[in-house]
């Protein structure tokens, strides 16, 4: 079997099957000016000069989704007339070769079958911790609002009522944002996005709102576990916590399931270490004023 190898950079891929040479092309991840070289091969070769032997000149790529297909004949021999357009032009039909759109979350198309990384703990609690801290910014005062309409109204009955419905706008914010968000076309909240991770099925698709409620709904759950449904996602296999196991969903880095897969970072990451970092102060300092007010009123009884 033939072995294939191209170039990235300074640095030489492969060994490669013809397989898996035409996926990556039809992925955008190598392109028709991309080096290539084989064993027979006097020296490193761009692409264009391989199509045949490749057979990749009946070949779409993602954009075939799009409806639009093309001859490579036809493309390469463009390019070397120079009647080709510009890359970021707008003209001619989508090709290959052309440069990955910049895209940020939205991945209207699941690409499978490639490497995911999966999202490990102190990501997703870095993103917890900011989405905890957003909705909180909006909570607290709606609890305040109706809590004082409560406390002013000088009536149980409507402080007690006044307190339901608070927890009601509570338990409506958070679903509202976190199965929204997860829903969404990015699939990730606020925080997530912050720390570059989305939710998707076990498949790689889009949430439904439906399943985003669900999800959301198994996260209390996972809370009524003394913690223990969150921490089972620093042991499992996808990195799944209780939640992600009884909706089947899983957290995975923003790139995963998409063409750009080789731009996932299994790393913490700059914004997930600054955030841990952040909290961690932010847990020594609550439990100093803890310690201090348990002190002033050891003291007061004395």
């Amino acid at each position: 079997m033939t072995e294939w190898y191209f170039a990235d950079g300074q640095e030489r891929q492969g060994p490669l099957t013809a397989d898996e040479m035409r996926l990556r092309f039809q992925r955008a991840q190598i392109s028709l000016t991309t080096l290539v070289w084989r064993e027979g091969f006097a020296q490193w070769k761009p692409l264009s000069e391989a199509v045949d032997e490749l057979q990749l000149q009946n070949l779409s790529s993602a954009a075939e989704n799009l409806g639009s297909g093309f001859d490579l004949r036809g493309d390469y021999t463009a390019i070397d007339n120079g009647t080709a357009p510009l890359p970021g032009t707008g003209g001619g039909t989508h090709s290959p070769y052309t440069a990955p759109a910049a895209g940020g979350y939205a991945n209207a198309a699941v690409v499978g079958g490639g490497n995911v990384v999966y999202a490990g703990f102190w990501k997703r609690y870095a993103s917890y911790f900011l989405d905890s801290v957003v909705v909180s910014v909006v909570n607290i005062p709606v609890s305040l609002i109706f809590n004082g309409i409560g406390a002013v109204s000088g009536n149980e009955s409507v402080a007690l009522v006044m307190s339901l419905l608070a927890m009601v706008a509570g338990l409506a914010l958070g679903v509202a944002y976190y199965a929204g968000f997860h829903a969404s076309a990015g699939g990730a909240t606020l925080g997530k996005m912050a720390v570059g991770i989305k939710v998707v099925r076990g498949n790689g698709e889009r949430l439904t709102l439906g399943r985003g409620i669900g999800r959301y709904f198994g996260f209390l759950l996972s809370s009524l576990t003394l913690m223990i449904g969150f921490i089972m996602a620093a042991f499992t296999e996808r990195k799944q916590a209780l939640h992600d196991m009884i909706c089947d969903t899983v957290v995975v880095d923003k790139w995963a399931y998409t063409e750009n897969e080789h731009l996932q970072q299994p790393a913490l990451g700059t914004v997930t270490i600054v955030v841990l970092v952040v909290s961690g102060l932010v847990t020594v300092a609550a439990i100093g004023v803890g310690i201090a007010m348990i002190g002033v009123i050891a003291s007061s009884m004395s």
